[in-house]
């Protein structure tokens, strides 16, 4: 049994970020996480994008702010458990919260906050038979390193941001040999600028572009060697390369959080702003995964709804004795 003061459900930005807002109250953190390493969606889906509204940061690639985080909570030793979903909560006879992994993993604490971010991800795959079998193989649904298609042939689909994005980036910094961008109309779900760019770089041969399209099947006997395209007007056609990336967005679920008794509203957990706690007394959520009027889903806004979820939790695990805040420009950061 892995025993804290505050169990922490996701390993994202805001999660991190929690662990350094509890560490200056002498709070304990251990974060569960079902990815392998911290980080959530930054680490995992676009560790290599900027982001451009972190104070203090005109630009910050998402995997460098992951960095910074986990060196601003490390004078507080966080716990982690990584690669375990959290499976399930119950309550112990003093009032405490066990939640166990899927795994078997069980961790005891007086608070849960969950920062789960939008959930469990799991991409929207396109009909094509026997497309899990080049899985890995040629077939992604996420790029998480753009060096991984240095030199290599590679098909998009998809008509938004991702798409236009990622075609971009990769045929503006030459890293893939070849790309070819597919769509099945001739419009585009993406922000203007981006579908002009694209637009741009086909008609100086940089990006193949191939619309009112869509790809139907892969070739290959044990990795992917082609795709079939069928257009509309001018039947199939087979296209080499060595990747296709199905870029049509992720379906994010709250998974077995959503079990779990809370009031939930449009697939995220309804909280007090008060302190961002939910119908549960000591179990919180803060950052993408929670709702309430005028709710924004942006990292700076999950980190203020950890600072105040975490001053609550203070008072619930110490009713008698009194917080004074205390400035980390007066005081510094004193670690465990």
């Amino acid at each position: 049994m892995i025993q804290t003061d505050i169990i922490i459900i996701g390993a994202g930005p805001v999660g991190l970020f929690t662990v350094f807002e509890a560490g200056l109250l002498k709070l304990k953190c251990h974060l569960i996480d079902s990815l392998p390493q911290a980080g959530g969606q930054c680490s995992e889906i676009y560790p290599k994008k900027p982001i451009y509204d972190i104070p203090g940061f005109p630009s910050v690639l998402a995997g460098e702010l992951i960095d910074n985080l986990m060196e601003q909570a490390a004078p507080f030793k966080p716990g982690f458990t990584l690669g375990e979903a959290a499976m399930t909560i119950d309550k112990t006879a003093e009032g405490k919260f066990i939640v166990t992994t899927i795994k078997g993993t069980q961790h005891e604490a007086p608070i849960v906050m969950i920062a789960g971010g939008l959930g469990v991800f799991e991409p929207r795959k396109p009909p094509i038979e026997n497309l899990e079998s080049y899985e890995d193989k040629g077939v992604e649904y996420i790029i998480k390193d753009p060096e991984f298609y240095r030199g290599k042939r590679v098909v998009i689909a998809g008509g938004g941001d991702s798409a236009l994005d990622w075609s971009i980036f990769l045929a503006e910094k030459n890293l893939a040999k070849e790309v070819v961008l597919v769509h099945r109309s001739s419009s585009f779900r993406g922000h203007l600028d981006s579908v002009q760019k694209v637009i741009d770089m086909a008609g100086e041969g940089k990006i193949k572009l191939v619309t009112e399209a869509e790809v139907t099947g892969i070739t290959g006997e044990n990795i992917v060697e082609g795709v079939v395209i069928t257009h509309q007007k001018d039947g199939e056609f087979i296209q080499e390369t060595d990747h296709f990336i199905p870029l049509f967005g992720l379906k994010p679920s709250l998974g077995p959080i959503a079990d779990w008794g809370f009031e939930i509203d449009k697939n995220a957990i309804k909280v007090n702003t008060l302190d961002y706690s939910t119908n549960i007394p000591g179990i919180y959520a803060i950052g993408d995964v929670n709702t309430y009027e005028n709710k924004l889903k942006l990292i700076l806004c999950g980190f203020h709804e950890g600072t105040l979820a975490v001053q609550s939790a203070f008072a619930r695990i110490y009713p008698d004795k009194k917080n004074i805040l205390k400035y980390t420009t007066v005081n510094g950061v004193q670690g465990f």
